[in-house]
């Protein structure tokens, strides 16, 4: 058994979730303890600094080195808060925090780039920990991203049900999970980026409310509005959507310049109504992956991530896919729908130190799989 803290911060660049977990088998034989679960938000000038990178904005290398350095502090603190009252953890995985992805094109490497040194977190911690995950997938030629889904694989199949699992946070992803009786290597799994998911509603609502607000609580205010169904399929029309996986995206595609597109094609509608349209854009898009690109309906969705909290657009799922029921936590697995991206990265750590891979080529693109993040030892 092993005790393990997971780091993550996503493209909604809220603040670091932290997990403590205890962690004991391999892949198909894990089992997962929680011990404990926080978010600690980032500082506001911390957060501002992010989007503005994310957003293209030029910076020079020295204040480059010291975002990356605040970057790891935060998440070191994350990690230190997390373990507060528990015996020390034995490890580390950290994501880092995004600020850029490019996915591979013809026979151009991707790139991928997260901030939160590794070196830094051990350092401050004490706590020898693994860091960019994505380096080695994109080195053999993959996406970088979605890593999520082997992790899904051991932790949500089921043995006769077909299921999926969305992620929604700023960005959405999904994971197919075929019955593991049917499929016991996990060859049938698949993945990818579905799209925008809280990503350009956080943009709109910082943008209506004047910034007194960065999200839409429950989906209330979109609630409030009309759905203008030509618009949504206007943006449904966007080449990433028709795009075969494997594919994964993020803010430099989604981001800014899309919302301001969306916000221009909106014209004069009242915000509830852009509200109410961006969350269907979010529902749609998501649907419409499945129906191109799954072999079969999915006979469960399970829910996780930010969006998860969004009642407007779980409703929207709801009525796009029918009868499929739509889980809104994956408790049921012991696992907390707002800790289920810092407990894979605890995981992806886990199998970096028993050397297990933890990539799935079909998922990412990448020509094998391989144990995935650097590992820095850290010293009490």
């Amino acid at each position: 058994m092993m005790r393990v803290i997971g780091l993550m911060s996503g493209t909604s660049v809220d603040g670091v979730d932290a997990a403590l977990v205890e962690l004991q088998g391999r892949d198909r034989d894990l089992q997962v303890q929680v011990l404990n679960f926080c978010t600690v938000p980032y500082p506001p000038d911390l957060r501002q600094q992010i989007l503005e990178i994310c957003g293209e904005k030029s910076l020079t290398l020295a204040a480059l080195a010291d975002l990356d350095g605040a970057i790891a502090e935060a998440f070191a603190h994350a990690a230190q808060t997390v373990q507060q009252g528990y015996p020390p953890a034995e490890l580390i995985g950290s994501h880092g925090q995004t600020v850029f992805h490019r996915p591979p094109t013809g026979d151009c490497l991707g790139y991928s780039l997260q901030l939160g040194r590794g070196d830094w977190i051990a350092w401050r911690t004490g706590i020898t920990t693994i860091a960019n995950f994505r380096a080695q997938d994109i080195a053999l030629g993959g996406q970088g991203a979605p890593l999520v889904p082997r992790v899904d694989w051991c932790l949500l199949s089921h043995p006769t049900e077909v299921r999926c699992v969305q992620n929604i946070g700023g960005i959405g992803n999904v994971t197919y999970l075929p019955p593991h009786l049917e499929d016991p290597d996990g060859k049938g799994v698949m993945g990818w980026d579905t799209g925008p998911g809280n990503m350009l509603l956080d943009l709109a609502v910082m943008e209506l409310s004047g910034g007194e607000c960065t999200y839409d609580a429950d989906g209330a205010w979109a609630r409030q509005g009309k759905i203008i169904a030509p618009l949504v399929d206007s943006w449904l029309q966007d080449p990433f959507f028709h795009q075969l996986p494997p594919k994964s995206t993020g803010r430099e595609h989604f981001g800014v310049a899309f919302w301001q597109r969306c916000r221009a094609d909106a014209g004069g509608l009242a915000p509830a109504d852009i509200l109410a349209t961006l969350t269907e854009f979010t529902a749609r898009s998501i649907v419409e992956s499945y129906c191109q690109f799954l072999p079969q309906k999915p006979q469960r969705v399970l829910l996780c991530g930010g969006g998860a909290h969004n009642g407007f657009l779980r409703d929207r799922l709801r009525i796009h896919l029918g009868e499929i029921p739509v889980e809104t936590t994956t408790a049921a697995a012991g696992i907390p729908v707002d800790a289920k991206e810092a407990i894979a990265f605890a995981i992806l750590a886990y199998w970096h130190e028993l050397g297990l891979s933890g990539n799935l080529p079909q998922v990412t693109g990448a020509r094998q799989a391989v144990p995935l993040g650097q590992r820095w030892i850290g010293q009490r």
